[in-house]
């Protein structure tokens, strides 16, 4: 037998293998997530001399915001177990309540680039004075729910949540949902001091 038969020989059994070896079709399984154990919500009152004082998840942990440029009355509602952060910023009102939705409402807009919508909610409550917009960002933007309220002549808090995580709507989905609630449930419970 001659190398190039040999060759010939062996070439045609390497395609014949092939073609008849691989009966079923590879279908690629799709990106999965982890599964995420969310706790029954239980809240507890937070206020500690602030001009606000509002409703918090029990295993939320307040503290007071100490990065550069910070104000007074500025804090972090962090979710330690879902490396989540609301950061609070409060400014008192002067006439200027106008200034501040402004500038609120363009930092909601920023995460436009990456966003696939953005909703808006609005929320009124007129015992307790408290008019307030939710921002719902959707897509990968980095801050996936913002939030501003006021009593429109004294109080202007504004609330943005960020994760130490790059941000993946699908894998945050549930935590965001979750969160999201919270915020509700803040803005529902929100009381400004007199």
């Amino acid at each position: 037998m001659k190398l190039t038969q040999f060759v010939s020989y062996t070439l045609i059994a390497f395609i014949t293998i092939g073609f008849t070896s691989c009966k079923e079709k590879y279908t690629p399984k799709p990106k999965g997530y982890f599964r995420i154990d969310l706790p029954e919500k239980q809240y507890e009152k937070w206020s500690n001399n602030y001009p606000y004082s509002f409703d918090k998840l029990s295993i939320a942990n307040v503290s007071v915001d100490k990065s550069k440029g910070a104000e007074k009355y500025w804090l972090n509602i962090q979710y330690p177990d879902y490396k989540a952060t609301i950061h609070l910023s409060y400014k008192s009102v002067n006439g200027n309540v106008e200034e501040y939705l402004e500038d609120s409402r363009k930092m909601a807009y920023k995460h436009s680039i990456k966003a696939d919508a953005i909703g808006e909610q609005a929320f009124l409550n007129q015992d307790k004075n408290v008019y307030a917009l939710i921002y719902r960002i959707k897509g990968n933007a980095a801050s996936s729910v913002q939030f501003v309220a006021t009593d429109s002549t004294k109080h202007f808090l504004r609330g943005a949540l960020y994760f130490k995580e790059h941000p993946n709507q699908d894998s945050l989905a549930p935590v965001i949902q979750y969160i999201d609630k919270d915020v509700v449930k803040l803005i529902e419970s929100l009381k400004w001091s007199k």
